[in-house]
Parts: C-alpha cells; sequence; structure tokens
C-alpha cells in the first residue's frame, strides 16, 4: 500500500462529483485520479487508472452501480468499492454487497463520516451505515439457504477463510500465512466451490454467519 489512497468518483449527478472532489482535494493522505458519470465510464477508468477506492454511485445511466462494482471486482479484486447512495432499500444494499462492495454509505453521510469511511475500505475493512449494517446482521443471522457441503474445509482452507472476511486481499493473505498469492488464489477457488458460493463477499458473510470469523476480529 502507497500512503497516498488513489480515490475514483463515480456519480452522475455533476454537484455531487464536485462536492465529493473538494472534500477529497483537502486531504493529504487521498488524491483523485478520476472521475466517471456511469458504470460503464466506471469500469472503463478502474481498469486504466487503477484507483484504490471506487466511490460508487447504484442508480446510474448505461450501467449501474451494482454491475459496475461486480465487473470491476471480478476483474481487479483488489481495488475497494464503497458505495455512497440515497438508497438503503434491501433490493440496493444486498445486491451490492454481493457484487463485492467492501462497504456501503448514505449521501447525508457526514464529510468526516466518509473520509473515515475510504480509509477504512482502503485497509481492507468494511464500512457500512448503521441502517446497512443491521440489515446485514439480520442476513447473517438467517439460517442458510446453502446445501451443505459434502467436503469440508481444511485446516488452511477455514484458516483462508477467516482472512477473506476480514476484507485481506490475496497478497496480504499470503503475507500472513507465509505461502504464494497463486496458492491462495487456488484456496479462495476450492472454498467457493465447496461451499457453493459466487464471490468472496458471499464467502465472508458465511464465515460469519457459521462462526468461522466475526466482526470484532482485527489484525
Amino acid at each position: 500500500m502507497s500512503d497516498v489512497i488513489r480515490v475514483l468518483i463515480v456519480d452522475d449527478h455533476a454537484v455531487v462529483r464536485e462536492g465529493l472532489r473538494a472534500l477529497i482535494e483537502t486531504q493529504p493522505d487521498m488524491t483523485l485520479v478520476g472521475e466517471a458519470t456511469n458504470g460503464v465510464e466506471a469500469v472503463q477508468q478502474t481498469r486504466g487508472l487503477e484507483p484504490d477506492v471506487v466511490l460508487m454511485d447504484l442508480v446510474m445511466p448505461r450501467k449501474d452501480g451494482i454491475e459496475a462494482t461486480e465487473e470491476i471486482q471480478q476483474a481487479q479484486p483488489d481495488v475497494k468499492v464503497l458505495v455512497l447512495t440515497s438508497f438503503a432499500e434491501d433490493d440496493k444494499v444486498f445486491p451490492a454487497i454481493k457484487a463485492g462492495a467492501m462497504g456501503y454509505l448514505l449521501k447525508d453521510a457526514s464529510p468526516l463520516e466518509l473520509l473515515a469511511g475510504i480509509r477504512d475500505v482502503y485497509r481492507g475493512e468494511p464500512s457500512m451505515h448503521p441502517t446497512v449494517a443491521r440489515k446485514l446482521m439480520r442476513e447473517i443471522k438467517k439460517p442458510s439457504e446453502l446445501p451443505p457441503t459434502p467436503e469440508p474445509l481444511t485446516e488452511r482452507e477455514a484458516e483462508v477463510l477467516a482472512l477473506v472476511a476480514r476484507g485481506l486481499s490475496n497478497q496480504e493473505i499470503a503475507d500472513r500465512l507465509f505461502i504464494s498469492e497463486k496458492t491462495v488464489r487456488t484456496h479462495v477457488s476450492n472454498i467457493l466451490g465447496k461451499l457453493h458460493l459466487a464471490n468472496r463477499t458471499q464467502a465472508a458473510l458465511y464465515a460469519l454467519r457459521e462462526g468461522i470469523a466475526n466482526l470484532d476480529d482485527s489484525g
């Protein structure tokens, strides 16, 4: 990680982009690398500019923020997406988290809350509006609808899953466990296959639900 957080703003409203730009430019540990007005531009600019954190609106023309988040996470899983939206309904929250968003804040957040959210997701820590966090906790506590896996996770896979749930990237997990990044990728692929999960965020929710990791885990 570098000392300066590279931020990409994605929002179709110019006045919102202007406000976010002004806020980010006041921070010595952040730099604005670009702006996008829709999901298509978001995916293109993330590929070209390689930001650390993408501030993602959800309701936009051409491609919405959920689709854009999913594409970004599939192509560049180390890029952290922080949703910044006016909507806290279930049909926005859960698809965004499942698409791979690391954080979910509402546009009524204070500047300090938003800046803290950017720093949190940059470090791999989830940043959730309290309303959204409560929704997720309710979802986590629901009984799993997934079929039980006939092949249990190995001890190493459970270890990797716990670190995935804490938001660590493959490289960070590799460094922590003294194994190669390629080996971590293999473990993650095996975990998703065994548990019938689509992506890392679903794996993190599974780990929380099953007690493999908890929200108080640190460092």
